[in-house]
């Protein structure tokens, strides 16, 4: 295994280690808003009204996540642009990956905005949250 491969490794290990299982709790306890809205313990039960919440907050999170994702990638490629002097075909490998990782980023913002314009049509909201339809 060459080491760049090991290098690669570590880096996704500590981030497995250290950032998805503050991702993962789906009744988060801190200063977070949890994903699941209802029905957890000292929660009252959930409703039909809950449906749209937790949509909400799949949604918010899903883009959180994607942001996160996108700064990393792009500090990865600014990091093999930089180091790449010498080495053309690194050059345009990490070009490729800015290239693919703004197309990405543009492709899930638009999504959203997609799935926010045809949900506030839906519900007849006008402004603010759809989500605030109970």
């Amino acid at each position: 295994m060459s080491r760049k491969r090991i290098l690669d490794l570590i880096f996704v290990v500590l981030f497995l280690l250290v950032l998805m299982p503050s991702l993962s709790s789906a009744a988060a306890t801190t200063g977070l808003v949890p994903i699941v809205p209802c029905g957890n313990d000292g929660q009252t039960p959930c409703s039909v009204c809950d449906l749209a919440q937790l949509a909400q907050n799949i949604l918010n999170d899903g883009i959180y996540i994607a942001v996160f994702l996108s700064a990393v990638l792009f500090a990865w490629a600014g990091v093999k642009l930089l180091t790449s002097v010498s080495n053309s075909g690194e050059r345009t490998r990490a070009k490729e990956i800015f290239t693919n990782v703004a197309i990405g980023l543009v492709i899930i913002l638009a999504s959203w905005l997609v799935v926010d314009t045809v949900m506030r049509t839906l519900v007849g909201a006008s402004f603010g949250p759809w989500n605030s339809i109970c």
